[in-house]
């Protein structure tokens, strides 16, 4: 069966010029980006790109010309294929948003994620930041996640209020509409 998407993963030390090379040799070959996610972590740049690929371009091949072309930026790539008949079908939900903030140390992201699995609640954007130090505004993640509407949303809260209490982290939990109407500027 001939491959249709692709995701592309693109890992190296950041620098101008990265997604301009990703998307040149994509459109070179007639690759259509679909969607792109990119951000930075400390010094390193980390970019997702799904394209569709033209009749006639195997996965393989675009493979190669990647690399042929980002290797000596000094950049890794990875790609795979999209199996659009693999897909997770979410029950229905709510957005929320995850805030916590407190000392940074081993396990944070693994304890306030334990939880959200057991629930069944879905991550659909972790943005995490550790920049040690006494002050613990420094070590800020954020989860926007989707509340199934089934579970038993009060369990789930006092379950993640303990875990964050364990953890030593202050935590918020708002609805996304309320989040972005509080945090809109």
């Amino acid at each position: 069966m001939p491959v249709e998407k692709v995701l592309i993963a693109v890992l190296g030390s950041d620098r101008p010029g990265i997604v301009a090379a990703v998307s040149r040799v994509l459109s070179e070959n007639e690759c259509n980006i679909e969607d792109v996610s990119q951000t930075i972590l400390q010094s390193e740049f980390a970019g997702v790109f799904m394209a569709s690929l033209p009749k006639g371009l195997s996965m393989e091949a675009l493979e190669s010309r990647l690399q042929e072309h980002l290797k000596p930026m000094d950049l890794s790539v990875l790609i795979k294929p999209v199996r659009l008949s693999i897909r997770y079908e979410p029950p229905p939900s709510q957005p929320f948003v995850v805030t916590t903030i407190g000392p940074d140390r081993l396990g944070l992201v693994a304890g306030i994620t334990e939880v959200m699995a057991r629930f069944g609640v879905n991550i659909t954007n972790l943005r995490a930041a550790f920049r040690g130090g006494t002050d613990p505004r420094r070590n800020v993640m954020i989860y926007e996640v989707d509340i199934p509407l089934h579970i038993d949303q009060q369990a789930f809260r006092k379950a993640l209020r303990q875990r964050a209490q364990d953890l030593g982290l202050d935590l918020s939990l708002q609805h996304r509409d309320i989040f972005e109407a509080i945090h809109r500027v």
